[in-house]
């Protein structure tokens, strides 16, 4: 599990092609003192696990699944990308529970900046957006958001200085994609109200 803090936004290194996926090199965080085999990490909001690593890089795998679901596959040498580690037991929630699981891909349809603020429009499948509320969790990227509005067709959410200067949003630009994950909570209440309609209609 993760918070949608954002750690580090490392540089993307290589990408190998692999039979059935890609091997994916990033640049080491020097705060990533702690990285073991085996190890979860958090990559645009993709949780991928740590096939190898050195003092300066770190090498993940992504099969075709994984890249036809995000937007892993879009991943260039040079780009920027977000990165945080699994949460410890112990850890303070300061954003809400991620799970690294992505669930689809928005993309970027307006974007409005006043000074270092910024006011940004998503594209979203639909089935996303019926589990989107405003003032509600919606992870970006990785990076744990709060929902400003929520429409048929988008969803809005406005970012902080620090948000843009520390993570790979502030370098978006209209349609850009994004990984998009929705609030834990939101699909199991979503679920259960299923189940109930389900069970009304039979009764």
């Amino acid at each position: 599990m993760f918070s949608g803090l954002i750690e580090a936004k490392p540089t993307v290194l290589r990408i190998v092609p692999e039979t059935g996926g890609i091997r994916l090199v990033l640049q080491r965080p020097e705060s990533f003192e702690d990285l073991s085999m085996g190890a979860s990490i958090a990559v645009q909001g993709c949780c991928l696990t740590i096939v190898a690593f050195s003092s300066t890089e770190m090498e993940f795998q992504a099969g075709e699944e994984t890249l036809s679901k995000t937007t892993l596959r879009h991943f260039q040498p040079g780009d920027e990308v977000n990165c945080e580690r699994a949460l410890a037991l112990g850890d303070r929630l300061g954003g809400h529970l991620v799970t690294g699981h992505v669930d689809g891909t928005g993309k970027l349809r307006s974007r409005s900046d006043e000074a270092e603020w910024s006011d940004m429009v998503f594209e979203s499948p639909p089935e996303l957006l019926r589990q989107m509320a405003s003032k509600a969790s919606i992870t970006v990227d990785g990076v744990s958001l709060t929902l400003v509005d929520v429409t048929a067709e988008t969803f809005s959410v406005a970012l902080i200085p620090h948000t843009l200067q520390e993570t790979s949003l502030g370098s978006l630009a209209c349609g850009s994609r994004v990984n998009l994950e929705t609030d834990l909570l939101a699909k199991y209440v979503q679920r259960q109200l299923q189940f109930t309609m389900q069970g009304n209609s039979l009764n």
